[in-house]
């Protein structure tokens, strides 16, 4: 058979090998925002795993923008070294095409990292002051954020566009800005988080004009042959609240920008799950399948995806471009190898571990084919 999952994509002149895309995932091991080993070892293993394409998980473009005091940051020159360093030993070593995700946490910064609780913290414990759209805090027991004035606006969307400009001098191949999952861009154009009553705020196009002047200034020093994309809440999953209707929307107006991409999750801007029963597999690939489709716009889909067969069924019928993993490669960082082999398909190995392909050992699998 001639697997979809496993054919080429480009977006712009980037050649991607295959469609299984390493979504990004916090890991809170940064020290001062730096990245350090574990994040070389965490980015430059799945870089090696087969996969087509990864991002880092969000790095926060000012220090009040991560999400804790372990997240990375990349607005310093020590921060951008460490970077450097992991992404050169992904592109000596690895074939993935390498994604940088760049993010403000808004109103859902300064916490703790989810081992110790996740809480938001107070000055006494390492916190800081954390901004928003408006003064609506993230829950009733979390501290109300300052409502962002013209010059925090421009403030953040300079150190977004700083972001990028040291993304692209330290090789990343792709960004994506994180407008998902109720951070700071996601704030924006939630009506749950967004009370605003200026040109930012209220209707529709009020809450998109933020986040679509970050990134046209964002695109505007981001290389041509180089894809950008943004990864959305396409649902907020309740009433009032951002919906897939307005996540269409969006998504044309990012297009008619420059964007590549949209890359689909749904929720964060509550406390509250989602109301699908047990986080089915591919619970969200119908909200990539509406965007694709009526935005015209290629689409990463993620959620719970395990089943290669299910992957390469979700890519084969349009519902979107790519297929992204973050549990499923945490369980088994080389899925990408077993589901090539479960296709018919090949997977990029490293020559170290070229011996581990299964026609170098078939005795090992007994009724596989030429075993």
């Amino acid at each position: 058979m001639t697997s979809r999952l496993f054919s080429p994509y480009s977006l712009r002149d980037l050649e991607i090998a295959n469609r299984i895309v390493v979504a990004p995932m916090c890991q809170y091991s940064a020290e001062n925002g730096v990245a350090n080993d574990w994040h070389l070892m965490h980015l430059g293993y799945f870089s090696c795993s087969g996969v087509g394409m990864m991002f880092s998980e969000a790095i926060g473009v000012e220090a009040e923008g991560r999400i804790s005091s372990g997240c990375l940051g990349l607005y310093n020159d020590k921060q951008e070294k460490a970077l450097e360093r992991i992404i050169g030993f992904c592109h000596e070593h690895g074939s993935a095409k390498i994604g940088l995700q760049l993010a403000h946490a808004g109103r859902k910064a300064s916490t703790a990292p989810p081992w110790e609780g996740g809480a938001p913290l107070d000055a006494s414990s390492g916190g800081w002051p954390t901004i928003s759209p408006s003064d609506a805090p993230f829950t009733n027991d979390w501290p109300p954020p300052l409502p962002m004035d013209l010059q925090d606006m421009v403030r953040v969307r300079d150190a977004f566009v700083d972001a990028a400009e040291r993304a692209d001098r330290i090789g990343a191949d792709v960004i994506q800005l994180h407008a998902a999952h109720g951070y700071l861009l996601s704030q924006f154009l939630s009506p749950i988080a967004n009370h605003r009553d200026d040109e930012f705020g209220g209707s529709l196009e009020n809450r998109m004009r933020y986040p679509l002047e970050v990134f046209t200034a964002v695109r505007s020093v981001w290389p041509k042959k180089k894809p950008m994309g943004v990864r959305i809440s396409a649902t907020d999953w309740q009433e009032p609240g951002w919906t897939i209707e307005e996540s269409v929307v969006f998504a044309k107006e990012l297009k008619a920008l420059g964007c590549d991409f949209i890359d689909v999750s749904s929720g964060g801007n509550t406390a509250d799950r989602p109301p699908v029963a047990n986080f089915e597999q591919g619970y969200q690939v119908p909200l990539s399948e509406q965007i694709k489709r009526e935005a015209d716009v290629p689409t990463i889909t993620v959620g719970m995806i395990r089943d290669p067969h299910y992957a390469e069924e979700v890519v084969a019928s349009g519902k979107a471009d790519f297929v992204a993993l973050a549990r499923g490669l945490l369980y088994e960082p080389h899925w990408a190898w077993q589901a090539a082999e479960a296709l018919g398909a090949d997977a990029p190995y490293p020559p170290q571990y070229i011996r581990a392909h299964p026609k170098n050992w078939p005795n090992a699998f007994p009724g596989r084919a030429g075993s």
